[in-house]
C-alpha cells in the first residue's frame, strides 16, 4: 500500500504541470488584457505601464517559468483585480468556504442518495422503484444554477422560511440552501449507481445461498450484499466530492457565497490571471488527493483488493 501511495502522489507531478501548461497557454491565447474591463477606459500608455508593472511584456515562457518557480516556493503572485491582497491570500480566506460548503453538500447527498438508491434497489419494479426514479432524474436533469434559483423562489420568496442569499457560516441558516442546491445532483447519482449495482449483487450466487440459509433480508442486504456493491459507488463519491467542492461556481456567485468558486468566475470575467492559475492548481491537487484517497477506500471497502 505504502509504494502504491508514493507512486501515485509521485504521478502528481506530471499531472499538475500539464494542467499548469494548458491553462497558461489558454488564459495568454485570449485576447484582451486585464484592463479592457476597467470601468472607465484607460489609456494606452497606463496599460503599457501596468503589463510592465505586472511583467505582461515579458515573453511568454519567462512569464511561465517565473511563475512557476514563484508557485513551487508557495508565491502564486498578486491579484490584478483585488490589489490589496495577493493570490494566497484570496485562497486561504475562500477555500475553507467552499470546502465547508462542499462537504455539508457531500454528507447530505451520502445521506439521501445511498438509502435512497438501497431502498429502491430492494423494492424493485414497485411505487417506491418508480419514485425514486423519478426523484433522481429531477435531481440530474436539473442544473445547480436552476435549483439554487427555485430554492430561493420556493423557500425564501414563497414562504420566507430563509434569506435569500448570504453566508455567516455553515451553522447559520443561510447555508441550507446552497447545500441542497449542490447536494441534489450529487445524490441522485449516488442513488442511481447505488440502485444498479445493488441490483447486480442482489442477482448473484451467494446472495441466494445467504437467503436460503435462513438470513434475514435486512442482513443479507446490509452485510453481505453492500459491501460488494460499494465499490462503483466509492468510485462516483471520489468524483462527486471533487466535483463539489470545486464546482459550486455558479450557486456561490448567486447566493452570494464568499468561496473560490464565486472567485474563480470572477476571475475568468476579469482576466485575473495569476488568482486563475492559482484557483486552477488548487483544484488539480483536490481532484488529485480526493481520487487517491478513492483508491485507497477500495481495500478497505472489500478485502479482496489489495494493492501491490
Amino acid at each position: 500500500m505504502t509504494t502504491f501511495i508514493v507512486r501515485r502522489v509521485l504521478w502528481m507531478i506530471p499531472s499538475l504541470l500539464v494542467v499548469f501548461t494548458l491553462t497558461f497557454v489558454v488564459v495568454h491565447a485570449t485576447p484582451g488584457s486585464p484592463w479592457d474591463e476597467s470601468e472607465k477606459p484607460l489609456p494606452e500608455a497606463v496599460k503599457q505601464n501596468l503589463a510592465k508593472q505586472y511583467h505582461l511584456d515579458d515573453p511568454l515562457p519567462k512569464q511561465y517559468a517565473d511563475y512557476l518557480i514563484n508557485a513551487l516556493h508557495g508565491d502564486l503572485g498578486p491579484s490584478y483585480r483585488s490589489v490589496e491582497r495577493s493570490v494566497s491570500e484570496i485562497i486561504a480566506a475562500t477555500l475553507p468556504v467552499s470546502a465547508q460548503l462542499g462537504l455539508a453538500s457531500m454528507l447530505f447527498a451520502l445521506l439521501v442518495g445511498i438509502p435512497l438508491g438501497t431502498l429502491a434497489a430492494v423494492k424493485h419494479n414497485s411505487w417506491i422503484d418508480y419514485t425514486a426514479s423519478f426523484i433522481t432524474v429531477s435531481g440530474l436533469a436539473t442544473p445547480p444554477f436552476v435549483r439554487v434559483s427555485l430554492l430561493v423562489v420556493a423557500l425564501s420568496l414563497g414562504v420566507a422560511w430563509l434569506p435569500t442569499g448570504g453566508w455567516n457560516g455553515i451553522w447559520d441558516v443561510r447555508s441550507i440552501i446552497p447545500t441542497l442546491a449542490i447536494g441534489l445532483g450529487p445524490a441522485a447519482i449516488l442513488a442511481r449507481y447505488t440502485r444498479s449495482s445493488l441490483l447486480e449483487v442482489l442477482g448473484q450466487d451467494f446472495i441466494r445461498t445467504a437467503r436460503a440459509k435462513g438470513l434475514q433480508e435486512v442482513m443479507i442486504v446490509l452485510r453481505h450484499a453492500m459491501k460488494n456493491a460499494l465499490i462503483p459507488v466509492l468510485t462516483v463519491a471520489g468524483v462527486t466530492l471533487s466535483n463539489v467542492i470545486t464546482g459550486a461556481f455558479f450557486v456561490e456567485r448567486i447566493y452570494g457565497v464568499p468561496g473560490i468558486g464565486r472567485q474563480f468566475v470572477d476571475s475568468v470575467t476579469g482576466r485575473d490571471y495569476p488568482l486563475l492559475l492559482g484557483i486552477v492548481l488548487i483544484f488539480a491537487i483536490l481532484i488529485s488527493v480526493v481520487n487517491l484517497l478513492t483508491d485507497i477506500s477500495y481495500g478497505y471497502a472489500d478485502p479482496r483488493i489489495r494493492y501491490r
